[in-house]
């Protein structure tokens, strides 16, 4: 579970990396990465006695497919490149590999054939990788469209060819892929967006090498990794008082169940005591379901909070701006969502006052709150996802969750999480309220906020995959299921970091 976390580059820096290391690498980094996908494809394929189709484009990223096919076939696989470009036009490295696939008894004819009667064993797109920035059209468009028919395994080399690398956008006609091989890194498009849709299972080749550290490593995949040492096992002699007391702010007319789901995954995550400071004037003073909650009208919360939320139902009406100006004086960690991020992107005053907080702030939008925010539209922050959170966080020095498939955590400092737990069910109401009071429970516990918040991401997602596998969703499933699954797996973590020896021993806080 507290395997390295794993880094992740763009295209940019992947190319500075290649630059510095292609003259002087020996074996290639392209005889490497063909070794790599072979070996990949082997597995992929043990009990598939089929040919393999390899489809390979005019640039280093069909170099790389005449290497794999070189090695698959001197494996002893029947292999049939594609390959319709000019051999001449090929860059150097890939020129090679190109000659030595046909050095070594290989064959290529330049269209994509029919399927032989059996079928492929599996069929690889090496047609464009990350060297892409437009559409993919013409014969090309044709060869994608017929890969993607295929019934066989269908695996892409470093990135599915039509697949943005950095942002996730399908440029048009795009390779779906059943498992991706990429090379040296993760890159920020395989995990965000729609690139897990493309790239169905990620297998990461480093080809033996290290990134130049000059090189800087801004992204990372969200792992416990990166929050391992605030897992610690609570000590014996301990009472509620030392584990936090949280606020939740919202609840307005028609919206109380927000703030009270916001305020339940803070309490199931094990904060002290927790408030649900509520705008509906004929809001419950009960939770019936969670009666531990001890429920207020929403200007009576406690002056003396550990960390507070608001926005889980806020609603954007004077009384509603009036409290979140307030709340944005208070010097203690703030969660912001929903309502609280609409009236944010309105107000310049709000966005002043933001920016000047001196404690933590954490902001989760989703992608139309993130537009609000930014004075765009949806599209636009879709069209780039990272670029969206990362100016969030450097407008209001916040960090930022822009949630979403494949979830962006961002700080002020430029860098930059992915995380990848999670599944299309959790695309339902309130789940964002369950995210919100997950950070602010640990937010409460002193925990600092950025672990906080990439814990709480994490957490929220691996909670929801817990449920599907127990046949709990993914269609269907509810905010209110993951409350309970997110303590089962929190749980879990923190007796693995138990035995985990890089774990330091209990601590009683001091408050």
């Amino acid at each position: 579970m507290f395997s390295t976390a794993q880094s992740i580059y763009p295209v940019r820096a992947i190319r500075e990396i290649e630059d510095q290391l292609i003259p002087s690498a020996k074996p290639s980094l392209m005889e490497r990465a063909g070794r790599a996908a072979a070996e990949d494809a082997v597995r992929l394929i043990l009990d598939r006695p089929a040919a393999i189709l390899i489809a390979c484009g005019p640039g280093n990223n069909g170099g790389d497919g005449f290497v794999m096919a070189r090695q698959l076939a001197q494996a002893g696989r029947e292999v049939v490149v594609a390959f319709a470009a000019a051999p001449e036009r090929l860059p150097a490295e890939a020129a090679k590999a190109h000659a030595d696939y046909l050095a070594a008894g290989g064959t290529i004819v330049s269209d994509l054939p029919a399927a032989p009667a059996n079928g492929w064993a599996l069929v690889v797109d090496a047609l464009f990788g990350i060297g892409l920035a437009r559409p993919v059209e013409g014969r090309y468009a044709g060869w994608i469209n017929a890969l993607n028919a295929q019934p066989a395994p269908r695996m892409a080399l470093d990135v599915p060819s039509g697949l943005d690398a950095d942002t996730g956008q399908p440029l048009g006609t795009t390779f779906r892929a059943t498992h991706t091989t990429t090379f040296i890194a993760l890159k920020p498009g395989l995990l965000t967006n729609d690139g897990p849709d493309y790239c169905g299972e990620i297998s990461v080749q480093r080809l033996d090498i290290e990134a130049p550290a000059w090189v800087p490593v801004r992204g990372q995949a969200i792992r416990p990794a990166l929050f391992r040492a605030h897992l610690r096992p609570r000590p014996r002699n301990t009472h509620k008082g030392i584990h936090g007391d949280a606020g939740i702010l919202g609840g307005n007319t028609g919206m109380v169940g927000a703030a009270l789901l916001a305020g339940r995954a803070a309490l199931w995550l094990g904060t002290g005591r927790v408030y649900v400071g509520l705008l509906d004037e004929y809001g419950p003073s009960v939770d019936c379901s969670q009666p531990e909650l001890m429920l207020r009208r929403a200007h009576a919360l406690p002056e003396r909070l550990s960390a507070l939320a608001v926005g889980p139902g806020l609603g954007t009406q004077p009384a509603a701006e009036g409290l979140l100006a307030a709340a944005l004086g208070r010097p203690v960690p703030l969660v912001l969502d929903a309502d609280a991020l609409n009236l944010i992107g309105t107000d310049s005053a709000l966005q002043s006052a933001l920016a000047a907080r001196e404690a933590p702030s954490v902001l989760t939008p989703h992608p139309a709150e993130a537009a609000r925010m930014l004075g765009c539209d949806t599209a636009c922050v879709q069209a780039d996802r990272l670029h969206a959170a990362l100016e969030i966080a450097r407008r209001h020095r916040a960090l930022v969750v822009l949630k979403g498939c494949g979830s962006i955590v961002a700080t002020p400092d430029e860098r930059w999480f992915i995380n990848g737990t999670g599944h299309p069910g959790m695309a339902t109401a309130g789940m964002g309220d369950v995210l919100t009071g997950l950070v602010v429970g640990l937010l409460a516990q002193s925990w600092p906020a950025e672990s906080a918040l990439l814990a709480a991401v994490h957490l929220h997602g691996a909670a929801a995959d817990r449920l599907a596998r127990e046949g709990i969703g993914p269609v269907g499933l509810t905010a209110s299921e993951t409350i309970d699954a997110a303590r089962g797996v929190f749980n879990g973590w923190l007796i693995e970091a138990q035995r985990d020896p890089r774990i330091t021993p209990p601590q009683r806080p001091i408050r």
